[in-house]
C-alpha cells in the first residue's frame, strides 16, 4: 500500500484523500496540504494524510496485525468485523482472547491515552463485513484476516470499492481467484499485498535490491524448506 511517484494534479483540482494515498507521493503533499509539522507538531497527521483503516477478521492473526498497524505513523484503525465476538486462545501461540469485542476495546484503550477524558469509543464493530464496508465510508484500507475460505471473497469486495488491500496468505483458493484479484486491483487502482510472514519488512527489500543489483551473480537454483505441518 505504498504511494507511487506520479505528476501531481493541477492545484486548481482538489485530490480527494483515497486519490492522494494511493496516486501521489508523499512529497506531493506540499502542493496539497499544509506539513504537518505546522498544524500540530511531531506526530500530527492532517485528516488528508491518515490511512484509515478497517479489519476483516480479528482472530488471534487478525488481532496480532491489528495491533501492527495501530502502531504504524499516519494509520488509524476505525472499523473491523468478525462474527465472534470473543474466543480464547490462551492454548495456542497467540495467546489471550481475541475476536470482535476485545479487537474493539483494544483500539479505543490505544486511542484513549490521547484524550484528556482517558476515554474513546471511535472504533465501530461489525458481525458481518458487508455491513461495515457499505456503511464505513472513510475506510480508506483492509487488512483481511479471516479463515482461508474467505480470504479471496473478503479482498474482492473491499477491491471493487476501491479500498486497498493487506490479506494474509493463502491469498486465494486457486490461480483463477487469484488472476482475478490481481485484475480487480489494476482496474480499481488500490494498492495490495499478500502478508507472506516477513515480506513486508525491510529484510527482503533489501535482499531484493543486492540480487537486482547482481550482488550474488546470476540465480540459477533456489533451495527452499519447510517445517509445514508444524
Amino acid at each position: 500500500m505504498n504511494a507511487i511517484n506520479e505528476v501531481p494534479k493541477p492545484k486548481g483540482k482538489p485530490l480527494s484523500r483515497s486519490e492522494f494515498l494511493g496516486k501521489t507521493a508523499i512529497a506531493a503533499a506540499v502542493f496539497t496540504i499544509v506539513p504537518r509539522h505546522v498544524l500540530g507538531g511531531p506526530g500530527y497527521f492532517a485528516p488528508s494524510d491518515t490511512l484509515n483503516m478497517a479489519m476483516i477478521g480479528v482472530g488471534g492473526q487478525g488481532t496480532y496485525d491489528m495491533k501492527q498497524f495501530l502502531q504504524t505513523e499516519g494509520v488509524r484503525m476505525i472499523s473491523m468485523a468478525d462474527p465472534n465476538t470473543e474466543m480464547d486462545y490462551s492454548k495456542t501461540y497467540f495467546g489471550g482472547v481475541a475476536g470482535r469485542k476485545p479487537a474493539q476495546q483494544i483500539v479505543n484503550d490505544h486511542y484513549a491515552k490521547d484524550k484528556k477524558s482517558g476515554r474513546y469509543k471511535g472504533c465501530t464493530a461489525y458481525v458481518d463485513f458487508n455491513e461495515m464496508l457499505a456503511k464505513e465510508k472513510d475506510i480508506d484500507a483492509v487488512g483481511i484476516c479471516t479463515t482461508d475460505n474467505v480470504h479471496a471473497v473478503a479482498t474482492m469486495a473491499a477491491i471493487k470499492l476501491g479500498k486497498h488491500v493487506y490479506t494474509q496468505k493463502p491469498l486465494a483458493h486457486d490461480i483463477y481467484e487469484a488472476r482475478m484479484l490481481a485484475e480487480a486491483a489494476r482496474k480499481y487502482g488500490v494498492k495490495s499485498q499478500m502478508g507472506n510472514q516477513g515480506h513486508a519488512g525491510e529484510g527482503i527489500r533489501l535482499i531484493t535490491e543486492w540480487i537486482a543489483d547482481g550482488a550474488i551473480g546470476e540465480v540459477r537454483e533456489v533451495h527452499c524448506w519447510t517445517n509445514r505441518p508444524i
